[in-house]
Order: C-alpha cells, then structure tokens, then sequence
C-alpha cells in the first residue's frame, strides 16, 4: 500500500510563513528552480528571511497546483560536479502561491502595499518584454507584463506617498540584451501613455532599480519518466517537482544596495555582480541558448524527444557542434580559446544523463527565442565574412517547417503567441514553399527586420525548405555539400 501523502504544509510539518519580500512574475520551471531555488537557500543559510509571492504571466500553467500545494514543491539536481555524479533533493518552502491578475485584480494590486517588499523578480520570455499598445487604460489591468508592473509601481507609489526607501530593486531575467534597461523604457512609456503624474515618473526614475541580468542553468522541468520513483524518495505526490542541472549562474549588473539584498556568496550561490554583463551574455545567449534553439526544431523534424539524444545524434550533433564552433563563435569578439572551452562545458552539459530535457519545451516560443539568441551571430556572420551560415540559414529553414505544424505526416508540437501562430498559417495556407519562406520572412514583427533584405539569406532557406519537402533532414542540408552524411 502506498505511503504517499499529497504535498501541502501540514502534511509537509512546515508552518513558517515569512514576511512576502519578493514578488514574482512568471511561475514557469525556470524561476522555480532558480530564483526561487535561490531564495529558499538564501533563507537557509543567510537569513534573508523572506518569501516570494508570485503573479501569473500566461493564462495557463501552474497557478493552481501550487496553490493546492500550498506554495510547496522540490527541487532535483542531477548532474556532475567536477566529474562526479551529484544528485540534491530539495523541499522549496520559500514560495507563497500565485496571484492571477485578471481573476484577483484587488488581491495583485494589493501586493504593492506590503512595506516589506524589495524585489521584483521576472521570466516572462523573450516575448514579455513588450509594449502593447491596446493597454491604454490604467483603470483595468493590463495584458502585458511592463503593463502591469508599471500599475504595480504606481499603486506602491500612490501607497507609500512617493517614498523614496519604498522604491523597488527590478531583477528581470528574461534572456533578451539590456533587459533591465528596456523593461524600464516600457514602464516610463506606460507612464507617458497613461498620464500619470510627473512625480511618479521621478520616483521610478530616481530611486527604482532595473538591473540588467543573465541567467544560466538548464531547468527541464518535470521529471515524468521517473517521477515515481521521486514520489517513492520523498514520500509526497508532488504534482510539481522540477528537475534542473547543478550548475548555475546568476550574473547582475545594478547598483552596489542588490549584493546587500541577495548576498549569494553568504550562501554559496553563484550570483555575480559585475559592471561588465556584456562578456557573460553574450557567449551565453549565442552558444548555450543559441545552441538549444538552432537544435531543436532540427531535432523535432528528426523525430528525436530529448537535448541528449539530439546532441548524441549522428546527424544533429555534429550538426550543431559545426554550427556553434564554425558559425556562431567566429562572430563573438572574445579569445577563441574561452569560447571553444565554453561550448565543450556547454555540450557536456547538454550530454548530461541525469537530465532529461524535452525538445517541445524547448519550443515554446521559438520565433522569439530565435530572433534573440540565434539571428544576431546569423548577421554578424553574414557582414564579416559576407555569406550567410549555412547550418544556421538551415535551422531557420527547419523552424520555418517546423511551424507549418507537421512534417511527412506527423504533427509537430509548436507552441507560440496567438499572432505568431497566424503569421504562419497564413504563409503556409497555400502549401507553397517559396510563398512560405518570402512571407515569413518578410515580417519585422517576428524579426525586427525584414530578413529578405539579408542578401543571400531567402534563396538558401527557400532551397533548404524545398529539400525538406522530398528529403530526409540529413539529406535535405548535404545535397549539393561537398562533405557526406557522416
């Protein structure tokens, strides 16, 4: 008979509830197993002392498991560490619940009234950080993230009487350049939008906080291939444990007051205040992230399910290794010798065996991810050596494909913006590939540019997807190479 109980507080013997320090948009794997994951010790072994209550982002997830579950879940690392298998199990008690904006507007508004809150953490992805125009009444709450955090602000700020030492320190860790800096430009533009008075403008302007972040640790997610075995381990039917890799990385740009406020070395937690982010990001965004977006609809096209398979693959992953040693690397301006050590670190880590980091999850989001981690070194390339990549140009053409939303009859799991999802149905209405590959292209809204006017790059993505319609994916990038299927 099983011994299992359903995870909450009384069954879990955890009754401390600490003063809500920390609110949080985006209650996705990710955070969980990061910033959350961070707090939890910083609450074990530096007396930060402090919980995170967090506000949903999307109108899906798992806003009320965590609720049933009382703001408890665990956290497994699996990995190596210094070429040793390392295995933690952790019970995150640090977490509050979630707060649905559109379901709760009094309750989210109410958060910016707590005179112990401090930090604003966010992972809304690459996408979140927009401006909607359609918000344009502060009288309801908005749709989009900056939207809601610049109500949040105002209402602390009305709350508070403008006081300066109840301004908040913002720590977004959306994997997009300046994200601080530009989730500032969005709220001042809500603020001009809106019409709110000049003395809030000066008081987010002044004595908030953005700090521009980057963060690094593969978080796959929930373990459902072994997530009995888990259950058996802890004792409790977690219906939201989360698996990630040791290794992590929390690399802040800001003002000397936010070491003072997450003080990681006290914990033993890789947070990395520096003045110089650039050299962290930007290896990190091209290689790591860059790498994983480039594989994926690659290896979803294959019909491969996890990173590792795709990486142990005999097409794949010398398909990536090539791309990121031969394409991506040469457009970074750091010492080739860090980054070919870096990206050997990076593909050991995505080899790890303890990790199974589904492709689909990768996917969500894809269109936005590419353009942020993968177009950048795709142009750099094009403008120094003045040819486009061939194996970046080829997981373009197989995302293209990959959004049509199957492939030689089997459906493809594409996951994206209601908007973005209609750009592609309407390119691949007709089934033809050229109109396809021309009208995506074309559109500055998924690109920020229209890529036809990249020289080289629309005849050789239309080539590759025109292959990929008779071929197989190895044949379809090899035909007409001077090199054979390995």
């Amino acid at each position: 008979m099983s011994t299992r109980k359903p995870l909450n507080r009384n069954q879990a013997g955890i009754a401390t509830r600490r003063v809500v320090k920390v609110v949080q948009f985006g209650g996705g794997n990710f955070l969980r197993a990061f910033t959350d994951w961070m707090v939890d010790i910083l609450n074990e072994r530096a007396a930060f002392n402090g919980d995170v209550e967090i506000v949903q982002s999307i109108g899906r997830g798992s806003a009320s498991l965590l609720n049933d579950q009382e703001g408890l879940y665990h956290v497994v690392l699996n990995g190596l560490v210094n070429g040793q298998p390392y295995r933690e199990v952790r019970l995150i008690t640090c977490v509050r619940g979630f707060v649905n904006p559109g379901v709760e507007p009094d309750r989210f508004l109410a958060m910016a009234e707590n005179p112990d809150l401090t930090i604003i953490f966010s992972n809304t992805t690459e996408a979140g950080i927009a401006f909607d125009p359609e918000d344009s009444n502060p009288e309801t709450i908005p749709n989009s993230f900056p939207g809601k955090l610049t109500l949040l602000l105002y209402r602390r700020y009305l709350h508070f009487g403008g006081a300066a030492d109840k301004a908040l320190t913002i720590i977004p860790c959306e994997l997009i350049e300046r994200n601080g800096t530009t989730l500032k430009e969005l709220v001042i533009r809500y603020i001009k939008l809106w019409n709110l008075e000049k003395g809030f403008f000066t008081w987010v302007d002044e004595h908030t906080t953005f700090c521009n972040t980057l963060v690094d640790r593969i978080v796959p997610g929930f373990p459902k291939e072994n997530i009995n075995e888990i259950w058996d381990e802890t004792g409790f039917e977690d219906q939201l444990v989360v698996t990630a890799e040791p290794y992590h990385l929390f690399a802040i740009e800001g003002p000397p007051h936010v070491q003072q406020l997450l003080p990681g070395q006290d914990a033993g937690l890789n947070i990395v205040y520096t003045d110089d982010l650039d050299q962290y990001r930007t290896r990190k965004v091209r290689i790591l992230n860059g790498g994983h977006t480039c594989l994926t609809p690659v290896g979803l096209l294959l019909g491969i399910t996890t990173v590792r398979e795709a990486v142990e693959d005999k097409f794949a992953g010398v398909f990536l290794r090539e791309a990121i040693l031969n394409e991506i690397i040469p457009t970074i301006e750091s010492p080739e010798e860090e980054l070919v050590e870096y990206m050997d670190t990076v593909l050991e880590r995505f080899r790890n065996p303890y990790i199974h980091h589904e492709l689909k999850s990768i996917a969500l989001n894809s269109i936005s991810k590419f353009r942020v981690r993968v177009l950048p070194s795709l142009l750099a390339y094009r403008k120094r050596f003045g040819t486009i990549p061939d194996r970046l140009a080829f997981a373009l053409a197989c995302l293209i494909q990959f959004y049509r939303g199957e492939w030689h009859g089997r459906e493809l799991p594409v996951n994206d913006e209601s908007h973005v999802l209609s750009v592609f149905r309407e390119a691949w209405s007709q089934g033809d590939v050229t109109r396809a590959a021309s009208q995506v292209l074309t559109q500055p809204d998924l690109w920020g540019m229209n890529l036809r006017e990249v020289t080289g790059l629309e005849p050789l993505v239309t080539t590759f997807l025109r292959r990929l319609q008779d071929h197989s994916v190895p044949d379809a990038f090899f035909k007409n190479h001077e090199r054979t299927f390995p």
